[in-house]
């Protein structure tokens, strides 16, 4: 009965160029997958410290699944409320500089019980169009009165401030945004604040732990609201919220996404405050990771490749889906796996290749990706 409507959509996507199919990872080592036997040099992970692979954090965390046990078998709100995460939650309210942190077991749960749960009828909410999925997500589940605004264009987003109809109004961006790579402009945006005076709610996933002093990110001084994600820089899973403390006793009593999941592993929240140490102390991962994307993206830019992104994100403009799948494939064939990101994750006609970098990453990883590149646009039609 719905085979038919499956067989018509996943043709249309292959015709398109927009079909998903990703290869079987069989093992992560630091900077290198394993896939089909091969070891490939991994330009597409977030992990931007290289804590996702540290045997050093995963031994600690393996000692806490070991005391605490594998699950919390039950929501927050039931039998979940462990005073460890509790402290947990604490110690990142602090570390963060915020009143308070909530845990949730995704960052596009996060988004979406965030966005849909705080803003009502009545309320305005601007948002960047290039704002992430998940955000987008909880802006459907919401009855406010929403308006994109063109991405990082300070000036546009201060045309629809101009012209907003009630004092309840929020804006929603990113700190570095996921896809495009570049940097808020937080000075532009706190002197809007200034003026109009609204809620700003800041997905800072891909900063935390990455920039900023200590790894507090980047728009602290601006943001009321911050997003951030365990599963990126911090090397873990699952996300968090930095808030004001009665928007967390809100969320607790009104986000269904909240109230109906079961909650994170106490383990998770004891690995979460030892995370926190390892942050701290990631200066010189974090000085690493600056210094090798902004090399990478020097050499892709003598290399004559249309590159974008102002720190450990960049985007490679390609256009068409099907080159930029095709492109990704050869790539992987020898050796440097990169994402292509295509329509609907970008706009249609707008491919991109993503490449991530880690702190892991040298100059001779660069030296690789850079010329295995070229070989591959070399041959393509």
């Amino acid at each position: 009965m719905f085979d038919e409507r499956f067989d018509e959509k996943l043709s249309l996507k292959r015709r398109q160029g927009l079909y998903r199919d990703p290869p079987r990872i069989e093992s992560r080592t630091g900077k290198y997958l394993r896939i089909e036997g091969r070891t490939v040099l991994n330009f597409s992970a977030n992990d931007y410290l290289g804590l996702g692979t540290s045997e050093s954090l995963a031994k600690r965390v393996a000692r806490h699944f070991q005391y605490y046990g594998s699950s919390a078998s039950s929501s927050r709100l039931v039998c979940g409320n462990h005073d460890v995460i509790n402290r947990a939650e604490e110690a990142y309210a602090r570390y963060f500089g915020y009143e308070a942190a909530l845990f949730f077991p995704s960052g596009y749960q996060a988004n979406m019980a965030l966005i849909s749960t705080l803003f009502e009828k009545g309320d305005t909410v601007l948002y960047d169009k290039h704002i992430h999925a998940s955000v987008v997500t909880g802006l459907r589940l919401s009855s406010a009165d929403r308006f994109g605004y063109n991405h990082n264009a300070i000036s546009h987003l201060e045309k629809r401030l101009a012209s907003k109809k009630t004092d309840k109004t929020a804006v929603l961006t990113e700190s570095l945004f996921s896809m495009d790579g570049d940097l808020l402009n937080v000075s532009a945006l706190e002197k809007l604040k200034k003026v109009w005076g609204f809620l700003a709610v800041v997905d800072e996933a891909h900063a935390l732990g990455a920039m900023g002093k200590g790894g507090r990110g980047i728009a602290g001084r601006v943001a009321d609201v911050a997003v951030g994600t365990f599963g990126k820089a911090l090397g873990l899973f699952g996300a968090f919220i930095l808030l004001p403390r009665k928007m967390k006793d809100y969320l607790i009593n009104f986000a269904p996404a909240l109230i109906y999941s079961t909650t994170l592993p106490p383990a998770h929240a004891a690995s979460a405050i030892d995370l926190l140490e390892f942050i701290e102390e990631s200066d010189g991962a974090r000085n690493a990771l600056d210094d090798i994307s902004r090399i990478m993206k020097e050499k892709l830019t003598q290399s004559g490749f249309k590159v974008g992104g102002d720190a450990h994100i960049i985007r490679l403009e390609i256009g068409d889906e099907e080159t930029a799948a095709n492109i990704s494939k050869t790539l992987l064939e020898k050796g440097c796996f990169v994402f292509s990101a295509r329509y609907p994750t970008v706009p249609l006609g707008r491919a991109i290749l993503r490449i991530t970098m880690s702190a892991l990453h040298d100059e001779k990883d660069v030296e690789t990706f850079v010329d295995t590149l070229k070989e591959t646009m070399g041959h393509m039609p």
